[in-house]
């Protein structure tokens, strides 16, 4: 139904809106007490980045503000020497040498303004390189188990949504912050040397416009913040509209109506927000300039009086208006980007702590080295539990897996086989118990040199946008026999065999000349992969799920052959190909209940029996 209400609220945007309480309860002197250390971040985060470029940016606004202080009092010159008695000719020429310092410090103030640009445009991409290598090093690195933890997750889309994106702003924001402050040392101490009396002239004259730009940058910061889920859903939904993933249900399901319904709802509440925003804004701007009016009227006043008193001279006065208007439009600045450094420092905070605590959780080095192969491996009492879960997902399980045995893990939906695979593979670690190769304790043995002897052929495998040679090798160098030998063994060959470039097709279509693959023929490219490794230990994790019959038994007498003296886990929820194996455990909620060949567990009439004979039935 057209008229039907939609429902907006099942996606949860929490990642996005995390800071939107924060940002709506602190005030400017809240924002002015972290001032400073976030400054202090972002520049050593500069320095890092590039300590040349981060120099050349401090040092140059440095040097800008000097020249802007020197081309004010410059200026009392030119105004002393144009209002002095005389001709006028006379007072021209008079003012030339202080009008040439004037044009002098503005050349120069325009020339160090631009180095200074130019060394922040080359900072920014350095900073964005080095905080997305830092993040990237580390999710790759930490443990299998953290991607479990939904903690970890959450934090991690903070870090990598909004934390990395925020890093070069912040940076941006800080230097324009100091950038401003030294604006306003100059003009005070261009207003100081004048007349002391002139200082408080200058806060008259930029409080009420400060005040209305703080507002306003306020008012659009909370509102940016309320628009975040709407504007998080739109971008989901014009997805849904434009990805190639969603295309063809959309177009089976005829979704388009609904979709761009969905779309018109959630876009048009984000103009009425808009609109309202821009009222706002425009009242608090009229309201400052007003008082601003007023208080710059003030201004005139006092220097009226002050030049009717004879406190200054007219020449003064006219550079202290130049100063109070450089002045102000330098706090105007400061406080606008003290707010943006403030909540940009928030997201960017979020991606320091989440690359603390993952530095954290890196596994300590280990100096024990992996064996290059085993005669025996064993899982004595193995316990292990998912981050938040109630229960086990392996309740003491014991194992023992021979040198060139085909050994089969079975057993229904989440009884454990996949878990206790992992590690076996080194993926994760036991809460309690030891696997062992041989006599090692692969608690002392690096993961990494682990996983170089082990080879992991999953069900979930990933299809890497990459050429197909890349997709089989995993950018590893062992030479041509070793890539075909491997893609023979998988029957991945002939599937490169139709690929209009061989071993160089792109196996991803959105990209130009790429190529797609079906679900059965990425699986044989998986398969190849895990061949390819040539470990003494092959994991094969459900390896025919999107295989046909005839395939499924060609690949399956293809492992058998291409074991050879090769340990081979295979863990699959078909039976009829585990009939074979030297040994087949059969897990039921974590724990071991049945082992022995196919024989003798039909024999037992137990779960793997029943197991077996339904699926037997299924066929008949």
């Amino acid at each position: 139904m057209q008229n039907e209400p939609l429902e907006l609220g099942e996606i949860s945007f929490h990642n996005w809106t995390a800071h939107t309480d924060k940002m709506a309860e602190v005030g400017f002197l809240t924002i002015a007490r972290r001032l400073p250390s976030l400054v202090g971040q972002a520049l050593r985060m500069a320095w890092q980045a590039s300590p040349r470029d981060a120099l050349a940016t401090v040092a140059l606004n440095l040097l800008g503000g000097v020249f802007t202080a020197f081309g004010l009092l410059a200026t009392t010159g030119v105004l002393t020497a144009l209002f002095s008695e005389g001709p006028t000719p006379d007072r021209v020429v008079a003012a030339l040498p202080s009008l040439a310092l004037v044009g002098g410090a503005a050349v120069l103030r325009t020339a160090t303004q631009a180095g200074a640009g130019w060394a922040e445009s080359r900072l920014t991409p350095q900073i964005t390189r080095l905080t997305e290598e830092r993040l990237y090093g580390l999710t790759s690195q930490v443990e299998l188990v953290a991607y479990d933890d939904p903690d970890f997750h959450d934090s991690l889309e903070r870090a990598s949504s909004r934390g990395v994106a925020e890093a070069d702003a912040v940076v941006t924001s800080a230097v324009d912050v100091v950038t401003a402050a030294v604006g306003i040392v100059a003009a005070a101490g261009v207003l100081g040397v004048l007349h002391p009396v002139l200082l408080p002239l200058l806060l008259l004259t930029v409080l009420p416009d400060t005040w209305a730009s703080v507002r306003s940058a306020r008012m659009r910061y909370s509102t940016m913040y309320s628009l975040i889920p709407a504007r998080r859903r739109k971008w989901i939904i014009a997805s849904l509209l434009a990805q190639r993933e969603s295309a063809a249900e959309v177009r089976s399901f005829t979704m388009r109506g609904f979709l761009l319904r969905m779309y018109d709802a959630v876009a048009r509440a984000e103009q009425d927000v808009m609109l309202v925003l821009a009222r706002r804004q425009t009242s608090a701007r009229v309201v400052g300039e007003a008082i601003g009016g007023l208080g710059t009227a003030l201004v005139y006043v006092a220097l009226g009086i002050l030049l009717a008193i004879a406190a200054i001279p007219l020449a003064v006065a006219g550079t202290a208006v130049l100063a109070i208007r450089s002045g102000q439009t330098s706090l105007g600045n400061l406080m606008y980007a003290t707010n943006r450094l403030y909540e940009q420092g928030l997201y960017f905070t979020d991606y320091l702590e989440f690359c603390a605590e993952v530095e954290r959780r890196l596994t300590d080095p280990r100096p024990a080295a992996a064996p290059d192969g085993f005669e025996c491996i064993t899982a004595e009492a193995v316990t292990f539990t998912y981050p938040g879960a109630d229960s086990p997902a392996l309740r003491g399980v014991s194992i023992e897996i021979k040198q060139g045995e085909v050994i089969a893990f079975v057993g229904e939906n989440g009884s454990g086989k996949t878990t206790l695979a992992k590690i076996l593979s080194g993926l994760y670690e036991p809460d309690t118990g030891a696997v062992r190769w041989d006599d090692t304790d692969l608690s002392h043995v690096s993961p990494d040199d682990l996983r170089l002897r082990t080879s992991v052929i999953a069900q979930d495998h990933t299809r890497w946008p990459l050429t197909a040679r890349y997709n089989i090798t995993m950018g590893t160098g062992k030479g041509e026999p070793a890539l075909h030998a491997a893609a023979a063994v998988a029957g991945a060959d002939e599937v490169i065999a139709e690929l209009p470039q061989g071993y160089r097709t792109l196996l991803d279509r959105r990209f130009k000349d790429g190529h797609e693959l079906s679900g059965g023929q990425w699986q044989r490219i998986a398969v190849a992969r895990g061949f390819h490794r040539d470990a003494p230990l092959l994991i094969c994790d459900e390896p025919t799920a999107a295989l046909d019959a005839r395939a499924e038994h060609a690949l399956f007498e293809r492992i058998r052959s291409h074991a050879d003296g090769r340990t081979v886990l295979l863990i699959t929820h078909r039976l009829a190909s585990v009939r074979y194996a030297d040994r087949i455990y059969v897990l039921n909620h974590g724990e071991i209940t049945e082992q022995g060949d196919h024989d003798t567990l039909m024999t037992l009439n137990g779960l793997y029996a029943d197991l077996y004979t339904l699926q037997a039935e299924a066929y008949r």
